[in-house]
């Protein structure tokens, strides 16, 4: 065996370090809970797409319910990131008239509903999973740091902070539906009563 062949074996075989595949294994969950939910996703499915085995997930997370909130709270931080970076980037001496740094965030909101439907679809997932109150304690920690983050970020009252959290569940119904509006006098709607009452 040549050296150059040894040493591509030796390469092939290196270990992967944990924090690495546990990394993985977090991106693989966020996209196979967001569209299996908590009970129709198998760990099993996770495991294959980063290619190991279901007992060495269970080493790194110990449960399913843990892997699940791991993948939640992952989103839950990147959410948390792109508010951040909406309100350093806002600029009040350029923007546009009657917008703020609320605005800003919310911009950056609907952009990433439009590009990446995981994100928006496991927010759903861990809503639909509060029967668990393990995970319903936990999503409610992490909703309520979102809202101070948001708070601390903007300076906004009570008010404008609910309005705007109001608005985005009402973006996330929106999006997951593939509407642009909820509105009760919208096309689609009235499109549907139409067939309903033909």
């Amino acid at each position: 065996m040549s050296a150059t062949s040894t040493t591509k074996s030796k390469a092939a075989r290196q270990r992967v370090p944990a924090s690495e595949r546990r990394g993985a294994l977090i991106e693989a969950a966020v996209h196979q809970f967001a569209q299996g939910g908590l009970h129709g996703t198998p760990v099993d499915r996770i495991a294959r797409q980063v290619g190991v085995a279901q007992p060495y997930v269970f080493s790194l997370f110990g449960s399913k319910r843990e892997l699940f909130l791991a993948a939640v709270e992952h989103n839950e931080r990147r959410l948390e990131e792109m508010f951040t970076h909406a309100a350093a980037e806002f600029d009040p001496r350029i923007a546009l008239p009657d917008t703020d740094v609320l605005t800003a965030m919310g911009n950056a909101y609907v952009k990433l509903l439009e590009s990446d439907r995981d994100a928006l679809m496991l927010q759903h997932q861990s809503y639909a999973a509060c029967d668990d109150p393990v995970i319903r304690d936990r999503v409610r920690a992490g909703y309520a740091r979102l809202v101070k983050h948001v708070e601390r970020l903007s300076g906004a009252g009570p008010e404008r902070i609910d309005e705007f959290f109001r608005y985005g569940m009402w973006l996330n119904v929106a999006a997951a539906m593939g509407v642009e509006d909820l509105s009760a006098g919208c096309e689609w709607v009235r499109a549907e009563d139409e067939t309903a009452e033909a």
